[in-house]
């Protein structure tokens, strides 16, 4: 994965002054770097029984999709809000400054699926929480959370106790 993390650029002040953004776009123009994480991923959950795989936005659609076809799996996109056509369940998560919610489609999982919830990075964790408590709402297994990086300095893992947690990467 040193290739990989070679191709991760860091750039300073992005989104806004003071953040250091891990922009993963270089490994996406990659195919070599693009088809090793999904292949470490596919390796990892080939024996999970995963049903769907749960992609947040919008990074996570990319690992999420790909790895959903990759594990004969169903992909369900968890979104921001007013994205979806149907109806939805949602969860409302709290941010630096205010709150956002995440939705899907209230009919995405069920209580046989055995999900895998991806992105491509977590930092504090809030996203996620939301995610995998709405996962858990819905009566599906939630098997494991997984991202190509992490911030470890932000404990996002933390907030997703008792789940379990992986990453391929880590700062």
């Amino acid at each position: 994965m040193e290739y990989v993390q070679s191709l991760i650029r860091e750039v300073p002040n992005f989104p806004k002054k003071g953040i250091l953004f891990y922009d993963i776009t270089p490994v996406l123009a990659e195919p070599k770097a693009f088809s090793m994480l999904i292949g470490y991923f596919k390796n990892r959950y080939k024996n999970k029984k995963i049903t769907k795989v749960v992609g947040i936005e919008s990074r996570g659609f990319i690992f999420g999709g790909a790895l959903a076809e990759s594990l004969s799996a169903g992909f369900v996109p968890m979104r921001k809000p007013g994205k979806l056509p149907y109806k939805k369940v949602a969860k409302e998560y709290s941010l630096e400054y205010g709150t956002d919610k995440i939705e899907m489609h209230e009919d995405a999982l069920n209580s046989h699926d055995r999900v895998l919830l991806v992105d491509d990075l977590i930092a504090t964790g809030g996203t996620a929480q939301a995610a995998a408590a709405l996962i858990k709402e819905q009566g599906a297994t939630l098997v494991e959370c997984a991202f190509v990086i992490e911030l470890n300095f932000l404990k996002g893992r933390d907030k997703l106790f008792p789940h379990e947690v992986h990453s391929i990467i880590k700062y």
